[in-house]
């Protein structure tokens, strides 16, 4: 009885001519969501979170995808540039996994920029990013950074949802999960990508997938060229009133048969068809920038609608402006095999500005206070030769450096260390989880008490294994 009245409906709504509304809708119920946290509203989290009190309300994320080298951004290793062009002593190397240097004579690789001292406690960094130095002051640089995956795309998925498993729950979705949006017409999680460098890898859209959690959570990603949104512009003929009409009948629709089967999934779905229809008024205003002084789209270097890394920063801000929960920038061209200088310059010329852009704009609207950017990439590169097209380095994953800004992050400080060819991390040790672990806790989130029961084990971004919240490097 209960498959007659679906069909039947179904059948309903296709002869009506609202027949995809339906097929989504169904589609979305198909999927297995675990909506155990209270339906309804796009902006409702969980119940009892956050567990303590946030230091930030939002984060934004910053990847540099392909992985930017330590060794030329914030690591400066004398001893590295000493060695340069004699053989990598093995002590280091022996049954390491590299990833395309495996089985070649090893020759070490010294700097290809010079460093500095700067800001008041002297922040090592590098000439390739001058507006860094500026902003030595703003950052927390960590040089300890360790990683499991050595190729690109696990790489990323790892960095994403803390596990190389494809199918899990990525950052942002997580944080949405449990906290909510605070934006009622645009998602809580927003991707933008840009691309500039070597040798791009693909981003794939299942890095901001909400895997096993509802599929509400699923990042959203805006387009650079054309509709920001696929289909966020009603189709010629058709009004947004009309739209309002047929949004409405079709929630009605679902609101009386969910008197019956009381699925608290299609709560949620009636309140992501509210957020796309609101998302149609709401998303052109975000990109129509004309209100933005010329200052300041000086200040990023942005040309809006052009789908650079700076156009997309200054996006970034418009979106913490209104409440959206993570914002994921992703600037693809790092991959640096070969011509490192080269691509370091095109790479840096792109992202150093609008990022030190980013972070002066958010202080001064009083943003950076609640806010928590996040900047690297999947893992570093190789303080070994590689050589495709002048001087490059391979896939590093035993240390390399990112750093943190914003609330509850001390300024103007380094922490952990690598060793003295930039090889290993060896002082204050940072894993990917303890990344996670410590934006969780800065958003107000124990992730220790963070999981979701899936397949009979308790799962959470930061995993079964042990896991940190970085105190020391906390206000």
């Amino acid at each position: 009885m209960s498959f007659s009245q679906h069909l039947n409906r179904r059948t309903f709504l296709s002869s009506t001519g609202v027949g995809l509304g339906s097929a989504a809708l169904s589609a979305m119920l198909a999927k297995n969501a675990l909506a155990t946290e209270k339906a309804g509203s796009l902006t409702d989290g969980l119940p009892g979170f956050p567990h303590f009190e946030q230091k930030v309300k939002r984060v934004i994320f910053l990847c540099m995808a392909g992985g930017p080298s330590h060794l030329e951004t914030f690591d400066y290793k004398p001893k590295l540039a000493e060695l340069d062009g004699q053989p990598m002593p093995e002590s280091f190397t022996k049954g390491q996994p590299i990833a395309q240097l495996q089985g070649k004579e090893l020759k070490c690789q010294g700097p290809l920029t010079k460093f500095g001292q700067y800001g008041e406690n002297g922040q090592t960094i590098s000439d390739f990013l001058p507006w860094h130095q500026k902003m030595a002051d703003d950052i927390c640089i960590i040089k300890s950074m360790v990683t499991e995956q050595i190729n690109h795309d696990p790489a990323h998925t790892f960095m994403n949802t803390g596990s190389a498993i494809s199918g899990r729950p990525s950052m942002g979705s997580w944080v949405n999960y449990g906290l909510g949006s605070d934006s009622e017409d645009l998602p809580g999680f927003v991707v933008m990508t840009s691309v500039g460098g070597r040798n791009p890898q693909p981003i794939a859209s299942r890095q901001w997938s909400p895997g096993f959690l509802p599929s509400r959570f699923q990042g959203v990603e805006f387009n650079s060229a054309g509709d920001p949104v696929h289909y966020v512009t009603p189709p010629p003929g058709v009004t947004i009133q009309q739209q309002r009409e047929l949004v409405s009948a079709v929630n009605q629709l679902n609101r009386h048969r969910n008197q019956t089967i009381q699925n608290p999934e299609v709560d949620a779905r009636i309140a992501a068809y509210e957020m796309a229809f609101r998302m149609q008024t709401s998303v052109p205003d975000l990109m129509d920038v004309s209100d933005e002084p010329k200052h300041i789209l000086d200040m990023y270097g942005a040309t809006p609608g052009d789908g650079t890394y700076a156009s997309n920063c200054l996006l970034a801000r418009r979106l913490a402006e209104r409440g959206v929960r993570f914002i994921h920038l992703y600037h693809r061209g790092w991959d640096h095999h070969g011509g490192l200088e080269r691509y370091m310059n095109i790479c840096c010329d792109l992202t150093d500005k609008p990022t030190y852009a980013l972070i002066q704009d958010l202080k001064q609207r009083g943003m950076l206070e609640d806010t928590l950017i996040i900047w690297g990439g999947e893992f570093g590169r190789t303080p070994m030769f590689q050589g495709k097209g002048g001087a490059g380095r391979d896939h590093h994953i035993k240390g390399f450096s990112m750093w943190m800004a914003g609330g509850g992050i001390q300024p103007g400080i380094s922490y952990g260390n690598t060793d003295e060819l930039g090889y290993n991390s060896t002082e204050n040790i940072v894993h990917v989880r303890d990344l996670h672990a410590t934006m969780l806790h800065l958003l107000g989130i124990d992730h220790k008490r963070f999981s979701v029961k899936f397949q009979g084990l308790d799962l959470g971004l930061t995993g079964v294994e042990e896991s940190h919240v970085l105190k020391d490097i906390l206000v």
